[in-house]
């Protein structure tokens, strides 16, 4: 039977630490605070909205919230964005996306400051992880990966490891991220050949296909740590799931991330992580 590595007790640990550095920062006249800017009233965006809220709030930080209309105007748009921009008390923007077509995805994502970009959605951001340097931060998701593994003590310097997708969301920065922490990397995609022959020679599987159930037994080994960044939707069984057929991997390898319960619960820690960090890096200018 494989050990659970569980989000909630990384989130935890990551917690506590961030409200201790808020702690710090308060007592030098700083507040971090997160803006929050949505459109419309998707209930999807509304629930993440509510995670990040409580988070902030549990760690010591604040939140202003920039509500507009689904059908709301190009200028007032990115008047609000840019108001925020500017605002020194604002440390971090959050911006639900998809926004409504006529406001331009690509545009938008690209108008937030790196310095305020704490979702890691920006070009900025991904030339950061790409380039090593502190550009805007890295996407929350890929980097929720890794604090998993990182507060179960597993080694990734020098593992062999295979990311399983490539989009700009989380397989490619995650790939990068790993190579900054000196793994050897592989990422696999659908144009992939023979992808269970390719992962079973890995160390560590970190899959994020966005198809239900898909890895099962024949990807995998044992002794293999795998993450699971998925989350679905399984019609036929009613239930949310990964990547991964759970009872059909879980007795083979040596570690696994579940689902529900693995790296999303860690996904909202990672965001205030980035917040309480912007906020340091004002203070060190």
């Amino acid at each position: 039977m494989a050990e659970l590595l569980k989000g909630k007790e990384a989130a935890a640990a990551l917690n506590e630490d961030t409200a201790k550095w808020v702690e710090e920062l308060k007592e030098t006249g700083i507040e971090p605070c997160l803006a929050i800017l949505r459109v419309g009233e998707r209930p999807d965006d509304i629930s993440y909205e509510n995670g990040a809220v409580k988070r902030c709030e549990a760690v010591g930080a604040s939140v202003k919230k920039a509500v507009l209309p689904a059908d709301v105007s190009k200028e007032v748009f990115y008047r609000t964005l840019e108001d925020l921009n500017q605002d020194p008390s604002v440390h971090g923007i959050l911006m639900f996306r998809p926004l409504p077509k006529e406001l331009d995805n690509e545009r938008a994502r690209n108008s937030i400051l790196p310095e305020k970009d704490i979702d890691g959605c920006s070009d900025a951001s991904l030339a950061g992880i790409f380039t090593g340097k502190d550009l805007g931060f890295a996407p929350c998701t890929a980097e929720a990966a890794i604090a998993i593994l990182d507060h179960y003590g597993v080694e990734l310097s020098g593992k062999r490891i295979v990311v399983i997708g490539r989009s700009l969301v989380v397989g490619r920065p995650l790939a990068m991220m790993l190579l900054n922490r000196n793994a050897t990397v592989t990422i696999c995609h659908t144009r992939t050949k023979d992808i269970p022959s390719v992962t079973k020679e890995a160390d560590i599987i970190f899959t994020s296909m966005g198809s239900p159930e898909t890895l099962d037994a024949a990807y995998v080994r044992e002794g293999q740590t795998v993450v699971d960044i998925s989350i679905c939707w399984n019609e036929a069984k009613g239930k949310l799931c990964g990547d991964c057929r759970f009872e059909e991997v879980e007795p083979i390898v040596d570690k696994i991330t579940p689902v529900p319960g693995g790296v999303g619960a860690v996904t909202t820690s990672v965001l205030v992580r980035h917040l309480v960090q912007a906020a340091d890096r004002k203070r060190n200018v």
